[in-house]
């Protein structure tokens, strides 16, 4: 009967304890005492985390704090996101009004024309343009047979006359919107990248009308500008599509 009653007011002392052992200070971001803290939270490195700081029992919290850093995409992926990827909102619908305001409105290209804007416009040309449009700019792709195949509308062909004097946002707005038998591309090419490559047909239109459109020298239009000045003594003169 003792021992009922010394239990009776040890277990309310033993609980209220164990209550407030578990409680933490409102001024801590913790959760207070954990049995087998592991089991919940877990040792492999979790982005922007508090348990980097508290619960660091591997390494040094300097070397947290640097393996929670962003970090960089593998070199040749693709990074998600606006900032990373360079995207851009484009207010121009899919309807020829549409497609007609988009090349009245967008006349210049905003990068320079430089040697590597247009090596790496030939480069994503080669991969997502060429096989339709053809090695040229010429429509004569890979997959257009000489019997003109099946297409309802041909490939264009970017050394018409038509092309040749359209404005930059012709062509832009064929990457972001598509035009007849071609699908978009603005999900394979970022701002940066869908630039490069009308860089890289200007310099096609510009080699097959005798014309010079390089990093050095433009005479092809007024609207993109060279950088000026080569790189080296050997890429002066140079067409940029040769």
């Amino acid at each position: 009967m003792k021992n009922y009653i010394r239990l009776k007011y040890i277990l309310p002392f033993i609980i209220v304890t164990l209550l407030l052992f578990s409680c933490s200070d409102a001024s801590v971001n913790s959760t207070g005492s954990e049995y087998m803290p592991e089991m919940v939270h877990s040792i492999a490195y979790d982005a922007n985390t508090y348990g980097y700081y508290k619960r660091n029992n591997y390494s040094t919290e300097d070397e947290y704090f640097k393996y929670a850093q962003p970090r960089l995409p593998v070199k040749n992926t693709v990074p998600r996101g606006n900032a990373v990827s360079e995207s851009h909102a484009y207010f121009f619908g899919f309807s020829e009004e549409e497609r007609t305001r988009a090349s009245r409105e967008i006349v210049n290209n905003p990068l320079t024309i430089t040697t590597g804007n247009l090596q790496k416009g030939k480069e994503l040309y080669t991969i997502y343009c060429g096989i339709c449009h053809g090695e040229k700019g010429d429509g004569k792709g890979y997959l257009v047979r000489e019997d003109g195949g099946k297409y309802l509308a041909l490939p264009a062909n970017f050394l018409s006359d038509d092309l040749v004097k359209s404005s930059n946002g012709r062509y832009y707005h064929a990457i972001m919107r598509g035009k007849n038998m071609m699908e978009p591309f603005y999900d394979k090419l970022n701002d940066h990248e869908r630039w490069q490559v009308i860089q890289y047909i200007r310099s096609l239109q510009a080699a097959s009308k005798g014309l010079v459109y390089n990093q050095v020298e433009n005479t092809f239009n007024k609207t993109d500008k060279p950088l000026g000045k080569a790189d080296d003594e050997s890429s002066k003169g140079q067409p940029a599509a040769e």
